[in-house]
């Protein structure tokens, strides 16, 4: 006031709430003087934003959203009459609004076909619940509109084919330790198993009968194999020892030395007389059966080499490791193609599909596949046993077991990875339940049985259950969920 005179008036204490909310309606009053009304439309934003929208809504790229509702149906016609609309929604309205909405519209060439119908749910063209409002949850029903109305994708992966669950039918007790290693006869008239009792057992797999015990090892016999080409069987065993068995003799007729540590694994060359071992000493050897000379040490694991496997055309060795890598080798040159990281744990099984060009691996982590010869990573098996894999096997029909240390055998379907039958081994009467263990499994030249070797003593045949059905045994498939289905 002018002329009057300056007196301080006393300030009264006021709180930091009652402070900050007068800062903030001075500030209201500064900037927004009608708190009525909002600010006038700016014309060339509108088209910005309306272009925008365009591009979005019949682009093809997206399906139709409900954004704000700017009367779609007087766009398409070009009537520029705009219904009322509640103040507490933002829509762009008016005389001026509707001038600009035809501009923009003519500019785009916007054109709304018959098939497209606007998500408004009344015809009018007023805004719908779902509706760009001014509010908080505005940009979360926006989300949920947009996917009511797209069209939802069938999942990609690949539907598990039915199998019949497997039980076991026959239990065979004979040996005085673990049964750590098994091989078939290719005529598949007998299988040998290796224990920690230091024998190779041979039985007859139609009636389970013992036929043969070969001693001769030392120490616990960890591998077997036995050739197709000639009547040779090989065994390798924590005692550093390879040994070659001349099965019309029955008697042990070369050693193949060279390992520095215990023999872990031990596979023949389906097409070559090659031998290949992998041991404690980190190495893959490569022997020629007929005069036992080393031909290569495979090197380049950082650990105890576990598991191989071979095949006739490249890569024809591949080997798994404690240092969780798998590698792909050269048997001309005696080099590493390729090296496989993605395991997090020892690799302690592997196997080869019969018919079709890639492999299965297993570590505590995850049971993975992949491609052959290239290696690519084709995707994780849909569960995890969560126990150490020792042993796994695959027949033609795609059946893939695997055997834990805990006694767990699971069975997958090959294709979708999906494991359908869990079942747990149950141990022979006089044993610990801590003897429940799974070191080597196999099946038969026909993929009808399967045999597994335990740690209880005992070796187990299973079959599949005749009597089940679809009906019987649904598939409880549910696919992938972080494959996107929309």
């Amino acid at each position: 006031m002018p002329g009057a005179t300056l007196e301080m008036e006393p300030v009264e204490p006021q709180s930091l709430k009652k402070l900050s909310f007068k800062s903030l309606k001075r500030a209201l009053d500064l900037f927004s003087p009608l708190h009525g009304h909002l600010a006038p439309p700016d014309p060339k934003s509108k088209n910005i934003r309306m272009s925008h929208k365009v591009s979005l809504e019949y682009g093809g790229n997206k399906a139709m959203t409900s954004q704000p509702s700017l009367g779609v149906n007087a766009i398409a016609s070009g009537h520029g009459a705009q219904p009322p609309v509640p103040p507490n929604t933002l829509a762009l309205t008016g005389p001026e609004d509707s001038s600009d909405l035809q501009k923009g519209g003519a500019q785009n060439d916007l054109i709304v076909s018959p098939s497209i119908q606007p998500k408004a749910s009344n015809d009018v063209g007023l805004p719908s619940k779902s509706s760009a409002v001014v509010s908080a949850s505005g940009s979360s029903e926006r989300n949920l509109s947009t996917s009511a109305i797209m069209e939802r994708i069938p999942s990609k992966w690949p539907r598990p084919v039915w199998h019949p669950p497997w039980k076991t039918y026959r239990v065979i007790s004979g040996h005085l330790g673990w049964v750590r290693s098994i091989a078939f006869d290719p005529s598949n008239t007998w299988f040998c198993t290796g224990s920690a009792d230091r024998t190779i057992k041979i039985w007859d797999v139609g009636s389970g009968r013992l036929k043969l015990t070969l001693t001769g090892h030392i120490e616990q016999v960890r591998g077997l194999a036995v050739s197709s080409q000639h009547t040779y069987m090989f065994s390798a065993g924590d005692d550093k020892l390879v040994k070659c068995w001349d099965l019309e003799q029955n008697k042990a007729i070369r050693s193949y030395h060279g390992h520095l540590s215990g023999v872990y694994c031990l596979a023949l060359h389906p097409t070559i007389d090659v031998l290949l071992t992998g041991g404690r000493d980190s190495v893959c050897r490569v022997w020629d059966i007929r005069s036992k000379a080393q031909i290569f040490a495979l090197s380049g694991h950082d650990n105890t080499v576990c598991s191989v496997f071979t095949r006739p055309v490249d890569p024809q060795v591949v080997t798994g490791s404690h240092d969780s890598t798998i590698k792909f080798w050269d048997l001309r040159f005696g080099k590493t193609m390729l090296t496989l990281t993605h395991h997090k744990k020892s690799v302690r099984a592997m196997a080869p599909h019969p018919k079709e060009n890639c492999f299965a691996s297993a570590s505590a982590d995850n049971i993975k596949k992949f491609n052959l010869p290239k290696g690519e990573f084709l995707h994780n098996l849909l569960s995890q046993q969560k126990t150490i894999i020792n042993a796994m096997a695959v027949n033609e029909e795609g059946v893939l077991a695997t055997g834990g240390d805990n006694g767990s055998l699971w069975f997958w379907d090959w294709k979708s990875g999906h494991n359908f039958q869990q079942s747990q081994t149950i141990v022979q009467p006089g044993s610990l339940d801590s003897e429940a263990g799974i070191y080597a499994t196999s099946y038969d030249v026909t993929g009808s049985r399967l045999v597994t070797c335990e740690a209880d003593k005992t070796i187990k045949m299973w079959k599949e259950d005749e009597n089940a059905t679809p009906e019987t045994h649904p598939v409880n498939f549910k696919p992938p969920k972080d494959i996107r289905r929309f």
